[in-house]
């Protein structure tokens, strides 16, 4: 009977690892040290591209040579902080976490068009604070994956909400609050990761088709009213490159690093990147340090993402599996739009790279995501469900 009792608290996540064990040992035990450690190494490359890239940028104003990247030491630090915080919750509590974190970045987009500032770039983004900046998009985008997660999962509780509808009708506003900045490549991410966790969650595929056939039309009207987007999208589908474009000097540096690059310090696309330490990253790095080094850099980031994948195969929870789902997701696009517009395989959307570029928002917001992440996918009793039952079934 005490053996039945114990199973039946297992598989509804009642009973604890190991009775009284200390929250930091338990933690250490089951999560996931592999992509916690690839977490780590990123933040460290970022702070040596931003050695090499940032000096001309703080020369250029007026700054000591290495101001940003203190600065980047410090916004990981809390970065990497709250990112181990969040990943020693219990999901419930990051789930909550995480709704009124979206709540507040939601109200904060709502409120950009009267109280932000585009810092002469043309786009509504942030929030000017003096010292320091702040983009609520990057918040918003892990807290809508758990906050849309949360809806759907409670969609398939007997009398539960419609929550898979409501799911869309947020993702929806979101969206056009994103693209109204503009904001277009947030607003992609967002809709992409959000169509792949109402796929996960059970979502007709005909449903899914007239949401792509929905986003192509809602391109177009986009390309005929907006000449920001025009312009990115005319850039992109240019046969020539213009050699003084931010793609211009990012392609030729990518070309001159070749597979071992020019070697340390001595790149030269940094003194022509007004952004070589934010959105083109990449490409000081591929100058600098060849291609070997950015294909570790990507390695990176799909470890990362399969690793957690694979563990959350394993989960029966649904807001876990589809929330974890979704961080994974939308980690991996993040990465892959930064890496595809450097190559010029995407239009220039303005994103950073998780952990690597320059920036207060993106590193925190980077490592709320992943502590998230990591909170989702740390083993948990009921994993262990299936071994238990066919070792019972042999007893």
């Amino acid at each position: 009977m005490k053996e039945q009792s114990l199973m039946t608290e297992m598989v509804f996540g009642a009973a604890s690892a190991t009775t009284g064990e200390p929250i930091v040992s338990r933690w250490w035990r089951t999560v996931d040290r592999v992509s916690l450690a690839a977490v780590f190494i990123l933040f460290a490359i970022g702070v040596l591209l931003g050695m090499a890239s940032s000096p001309p940028l703080a020369a250029r104003n007026g700054l000591g040579a290495f101001h940003y990247v203190n600065r980047q030491m410090i916004f990981g630090t809390a970065a990497l902080g709250g990112m181990i915080y969040l990943s020693m919750q219990m999901p419930t509590t990051v789930r909550r976490l995480a709704v009124l974190g979206f709540i507040g970045a939601f109200a904060a987009i709502v409120l950009l068009p009267f109280l932000g500032t585009d810092y002469g770039k043309g786009a509504v983004r942030w929030y000017s604070l003096g010292f320091v900046s702040v983009q609520p998009s990057e918040f918003v985008k892990p807290t809508f994956v758990l906050f849309s997660a949360w809806l759907m999962s409670a969609s398939v509780d007997l009398d539960g909400p419609p929550g898979r509808l409501m799911s869309f009708f947020v993702a929806i506003m979101l969206t056009v609050l994103l693209a109204l900045q503009p904001d277009f490549g947030q607003a992609a991410l967002v809709l992409a990761s959000w169509g792949l966790m109402y796929f996960i969650a059970g979502a007709p595929m005909l449903l899914l088709i007239l949401l792509a056939a929905g986003v192509v039309g809602a391109g177009i009207f986009a390309y005929d009213r907006s000449e920001h987007f025009a312009r990115r999208i005319d850039g992109f589908l240019k046969p020539e490159i213009d050699p003084t474009s931010q793609i211009g000097f990012a392609s030729n540096a990518i070309q001159e690093g070749g597979v071992f690059g020019v070697g340390v310090g001595e790149g030269s696309v940094k003194w022509s990147l007004p952004d070589a330490h934010t959105d083109f990253i990449i490409a000081v790095a591929a100058e600098e340090y060849g291609l070997v080094f950015c294909l570790f850099i990507i390695g990176l980031f799909m470890l990362i993402t399969v690793r957690s994948l694979l563990r959350l195969v394993r989960e029966r929870d649904p807001f876990i599996r589809v929330a974890g789902v979704g961080l994974s997701v939308l980690l991996a696009m993040q990465a892959l739009i930064n890496l595809g517009v450097a190559v010029r395989l995407l239009p220039s959307k303005g994103m950073t790279l998780p952990f690597v570029s320059y920036g207060g928002s993106s590193l925190i917001a980077a490592g709320i995501m992943l502590g998230m992440l990591l909170a989702l996918t740390r083993r948990r009793p009921q994993d262990e469900m299936s071994d238990i039952l066919v070792r019972r079934s042999y007893g």
